[in-house]
């Protein structure tokens, strides 16, 4: 898979992550939850032995100088940095201080750039509350395109050179003629048939992982699986452990890379930890959503199907699912989490499926979002082993690494 950014971002080691991480200041669970709780709690509870929803951690409680964006769970929050560093092109620096690079205490420090930030929020949800009722229609990215200035005058490589399509759309053209059951039986097949996936009840791996908060170096990781819906995985880093759990209903992320020692995941965030859940388990997909849309494009010269799940009552945006319209393989899920402004994407390219126990299983995955990039590659996946309840149960706080051995 290729991405293409037009600027590439220069730090090597948790570039985005480290602008969050530097402003933490915990001060414990807020005392009420988010409106929007007990709605994802709906939405998302599913068969297994889950606990209750948590309420997060937000940004006023847990981060020093918010002054616009109050009220955001911490997770979410991830989500609008990542939506400005990918609609301006840059990295954290460009905004922050460059002290903050060493001194995490400088991502506190109201730059003019900052200020600059915090008007055009305020300009932006003037014009989205004025002219489309309060809808994030006008977002970061409609004017600045991964630029930091907004080009005003027209430009002939766009009015006459060749159409790019991006295959990653919430609204595309709708095929009438296709089938949304048949391309997911297709999937079901490809992948070994309905019999077969019912026989593997729980599957662990291990192999590799990169990203941006390894400088692309890699580390080792292992993953954890269980049906109908729980997931785990775990990096080992040079300096801590950073693991993600899903329990079936609940989410979570600690580590030293974390911005607090546990976050609990919330909305869109925690959507894509089920989206990974189900992929391990993809025999109950046609129940997730209960409603479908399908259409078509192509990704890396590859024709593919889009096949789109909703749930209205749930308040969550749409996931796109992507299959190789030859092999009915799936190739990519895109899901988008609603943040103050605008939606925020989250991308999972799937490559290398390989044979376990009759059933073909994705050995390669690459997750993309506005914030971070990185790739896991198995080196062997075992079916149907006994996995430990504690691994999918809430992790522990991470402790903070020591400072000669964080991440630079």
């Amino acid at each position: 898979m290729t991405f293409g950014w037009r600027r590439p971002v220069f730090w090597t080691t948790g570039a985005a992550m480290v602008c969050l991480l530097g402003v933490v200041s915990v001060r414990g669970l807020p005392a009420v939850a988010s409106a929007e709780a007990g709605l994802r709690a709906e939405a998302l509870a599913q068969a297994g032995q889950a606990g209750p929803a948590e309420a997060p951690l937000t940004s006023d409680n847990s981060l020093k100088s918010i002054q616009v964006l109050k009220g955001i769970p911490l997770d979410t929050f991830f989500e609008v940095m990542g939506m400005f560093a990918s609609s301006m092109g840059g990295d954290c620096t460009y905004c922050h201080s460059k002290d903050a690079v060493f001194n995490r205490d400088a991502f506190a420090e109201a730059t003019p750039r900052i200020q600059r930030a915090r008007q055009m929020i305020v300009m932006m949800n003037t014009i989205n509350k004025t002219y489309f009722a309060g809808q994030t229609k006008v977002t970061c990215f409609t004017c600045h395109r991964a630029a930091y200035t907004p080009e005003i005058a027209p430009r002939f490589a766009l009015q006459y050179g060749t159409p790019i399509e991006d295959p990653n759309m919430i609204n595309f053209v709708v095929d009438p003629r296709a089938s949304a059951d048949k391309v997911l039986d297709k999937y079901l097949e490809a992948l070994g048939g309905t019999g077969r996936l019912a026989k593997v009840s729980s599957v662990a791996g291990k192999g590799m992982y990169a990203g941006f908060d390894t400088g692309f170096a890699e580390v080792p990781v292992e993953v954890f699986a269980k049906a109908p819906n729980q997931r785990t995985t775990i990096v080992h880093m040079p300096y801590g452990q950073n693991v993600r759990v899903f329990d079936g209903r609940n989410g979570w992320f600690a580590g030293p890379d974390a911005p607090a020692p546990l976050v609990s995941l919330t909305s869109g965030v925690l959507d894509v930890a089920r989206m990974e859940a189900l992929v391990a388990f993809p025999a109950g997909i046609k129940q997730v959503f209960s409603q479908w849309k399908v259409g078509s494009s192509a990704i890396d010269d590859r024709d593919v199907q889009i096949v789109q799940g909703t749930n209205p009552s749930s308040g969550l945006l749409p996931v796109n699912f992507y299959f190789d319209s030859s092999c009915g393989l799936l190739v990519r899920v895109v899901r988008w989490n609603e943040t103050p402004v605008g939606p925020v994407p989250t991308q999972i390219d799937y490559d290398d499926y390989r044979d376990v126990a009759g059933v073909k299983m994705p050995f390669t995955w690459t997750v993309s979002q506005t914030y971070m990039q990185m790739t896991i590659k198995l080196d062997a996946l075992q079916p149907n082993v006994a996995i430990d309840a504690a691994r999918f149960a809430r992790p522990a706080p991470a402790a903070a690494p020591r400072p000669s051995s964080a991440p630079r």
